[in-house]
C-alpha cells in the first residue's frame, strides 16, 4: 500500500470516528435535553470571565451568527441562558449563563465522560496513553493550508 493510500486510509478512518463520537455522545446528551451543538455553545460560553456578545461567540466557535442565535433562542427557551443588556452599551447584549445553565454543565461533564468511556472501551491504559499522544501531536502541528 502507498503513503497516499495509507493516508487515505488514515483520513478515511478519523471521519469515521469523528461520526461514530458525535452519534455516541447525541445518544448521552438526549436526557439532558441538549444537542451536541448546544453543549458546545453552553461549554464555550463557561470559558468567558464575563458574559459574552453573540458575535464573540459565533467568532469563538467559528459559526455565523445566525447559527449562534439559534443555539441562544433554544438554550435561552430552555432557561439555561439569558440575554443581558451591557451595562455600559445598552445596545449590545451580553449572554450569560443561568443557574440551569451551570447546572447543564454539571450534567454535560457527566454525559461526555459516559461518551468518552464508551468510544475508548475497547482501548486499555497503555493504548489510551498513546492515542492521547498521538491526537497531542495531530492538535499541536502547524496547519498546512486552508481547505
Amino acid at each position: 500500500m502507498s503513503t497516499s493510500d495509507s493516508d487515505g486510509l488514515l483520513a478515511e478512518q478519523l471521519l469515521r470516528l469523528t461520526r461514530r463520537l458525535h452519534r455516541i455522545q447525541k445518544r448521552h446528551l438526549e436526557p439532558i435535553g441538549i444537542t451536541p451543538a448546544q453543549s458546545r455553545l453552553l461549554r464555550t460560553l463557561a470559558h468567558y470571565e464575563t458574559p459574552p456578545r453573540m458575535a464573540d461567540l459565533a467568532q469563538r466557535l467559528e459559526v455565523v451568527p445566525r447559527a449562534v442565535t439559534s443555539l441562544v433562542d433554544a438554550l435561552e427557551a430552555s432557561g439555561r441562558v439569558r440575554r443581558a443588556p451591557d451595562p455600559t452599551n445598552r445596545r449590545v447584549i451580553r449572554i450569560e449563563l443561568t443557574d440551569g445553565g451551570h447546572e447543564a454543565l454539571r450534567e454535560l461533564r457527566g454525559a461526555r465522560r459516559a461518551a468518552a468511556e464508551d468510544i475508548l472501551a475497547p482501548l486499555d491504559t497503555a493504548q489510551r496513553t498513546q492515542l492521547g499522544g498521538l491526537l497531542d501531536a495531530l492538535f499541536e502541528a502547524p496547519e498546512s493550508r486552508p481547505c
